[in-house]
């Protein structure tokens, strides 16, 4: 799936309910793929909103790029992101009901050379179920720690 870059937003499964999943690409700079490939970006706190029919990531973090010079990009801006219009069709639909959002879950580097980012239509969990994930986490290094030491 991906040539070594694999940078996850792993509050996003703890805090949201993903149930659809779609892989956008993004619209970039020649120093912000520069620095992706370095690993240099991060996806907490970010979100995507529709801004005239087309689809963003806002508050995605990309590092400015070390050898970048008076040309280097602003780490914090917005990006457009890049899917089809049956897609973002569908999107837009699934926004409409109540508690529901569009987060971004990971960024990677394809087969190809270019930056992609999977993101999903999420609804937000509440206090219980949050806490409900934890204990099966929890549950399952349990289970596997005593299947460990039964060897």
């Amino acid at each position: 799936m991906s040539a070594g870059v694999n940078i996850k937003n792993k509050k996003a499964s703890f805090d949201y309910e993903i149930l659809d999943t779609y892989v956008a690409g993004i619209v970039l700079t020649g120093t912000e793929i520069k620095s992706i490939r370095a690993g240099k970006a991060s996806l907490v706190d970010t979100f995507c909103v529709f801004i005239d029919g087309e689809l963003w990531v806002k508050g995605m973090h990309i590092s400015e790029y070390f050898y970048g010079s008076y040309n280097n990009h602003k780490a914090d801006r917005d990006r457009k992101l890049l899917l089809s219009k049956k897609e973002l069709i569908k999107l837009q639909k699934g926004l409409q009901d109540k508690g529901f959002t569009i987060v971004p879950t990971l960024l990677f580097i394809n087969e190809r050379g270019l930056a992609k980012l999977k993101i999903g239509l999420a609804k937000g969990k509440k206090q219980y179920d949050k806490r409900q994930s934890l204990k099966d986490k929890d549950d399952k290094l349990s289970m596997a720690r005593a299947k460990q030491q039964s060897y």
